[in-house]
């Protein structure tokens, strides 16, 4: 094939490409991209693109392979490709390719050589973004691993102080309690499994100090979350099927009596006892069920769409 065959050939290939990967074909246009890595090794663009495809399929060595290549093609610093090859190397416990590359972005490290354990501040994760997007704050341990801080839903496969790999790239912002705003990023995966299991209890009481009340000290909880104001579309007690008969207590200031509570508990006897002693300081208090239940973490299915864009880039 004559050079001129060769650009032509890559030119189409390109096209097909860029289009697969605009649309939301990943395996396509990872497949193309590696195409044309071969037809054009030395295109840095090429060898960029295949990297990237692979990273949202979380195909994590070539997409090192790829984004460590896209920076040694190029004359200058690619910022893009520097934190695409810090992300892989992350989730491949790479950690000295992990912390060459955050080296490159200027960043100052905890240690000198194994997993970035630090502070990186606060950040909001949205959890498989393919679909639900369900956000939870979490404490950010390195530039792309974070600490969850709430008890996400169960139907997500993730748990309270699950360890979670993120992109680099925010789709959006999130206000604090104290005013100020984080990022938002997209989970990839699970990294870290936490010791919390996550409960649903379901509770009758009067008024928002009653379930205030409920983050007395006890062993073995790791964090209580009201859900209720936030689970709207179907009564989440009735999706486990625990029988009831949708008559609430009274409701006060607009405040709902019936409650669904997420805990995150390393037993359900550690759940029973927070509640024993919730219910026997005040008359009035009611525990009408405790349910658990254990979710797979997704995985995109194919063709899932642009979901790694922010919603106003998708639009």
């Amino acid at each position: 094939m004559t050079d001129s065959n060769i650009i032509n050939a890559a030119d189409e290939i390109a096209q097909l490409g860029y289009a697969a990967f605009d649309a939301g074909n990943l395996k396509t246009a990872a497949k193309h991209f590696e195409r044309l890595t071969r037809l054009a090794p030395d295109d840095a663009n090429y060898q960029y693109m295949r990297g990237l495809a692979c990273k949202y399929l979380f195909d994590w060595k070539p997409s090192l392979k790829c984004s460590l290549r896209s920076q040694e093609l190029r004359g200058e610093p690619d910022e893009a490709s520097i934190w695409n090859a810090g992300i892989a190397a992350t989730a491949l416990g790479d950690w000295a390719e992990a912390r060459q590359q955050w080296y490159k972005c200027g960043m100052v490290l905890p240690d000198d050589a194994g997993p970035v354990e630090g502070n990186f501040g606060i950040a909001s994760i949205r959890l498989n973004a393919w679909s639900k997007g369900e956000t939870v704050f979490a404490g950010r341990i390195d530039p792309v691993r974070a600490k969850l801080l709430n008890v996400p839903y169960p139907s997500s496969g993730y748990r309270f102080g699950d360890v979670v790999l993120h992109d680099g790239a925010s789709t959006g912002r999130r206000k604090l309690d104290d005013g100020s705003i984080v990022p938002v990023f997209n989970a990839f995966s699970c990294v870290g499994r936490s010791e919390f299991l996550t409960y649903t209890a379901f509770l009758r009481c009067k008024n928002p100090d009653e379930i205030a009340a409920l983050e007395m000290r006890t062993p073995g909880i790791g964090l209580v979350e009201d859900w209720t104001d936030s689970v709207v579309p179907i009564c989440l007690r009735c999706s486990y099927g625990t029988p009831h008969d949708h008559e609430p207590l009274p409701e006060q200031n607009g405040w709902g009596s019936e409650r669904h509570v997420g805990i995150a508990a390393s037993s359900r006897a550690s759940v029973e006892e927070l509640l024993k002693k919730w219910k026997s300081k005040w008359r009035g208090r009611y525990v009408d069920g405790i349910e658990t239940r254990e979710f797979p973490i997704e995985l995109p299915p194919e063709n899932a769409g642009l979901w790694w864009q922010a919603a106003e880039e998708r639009e």
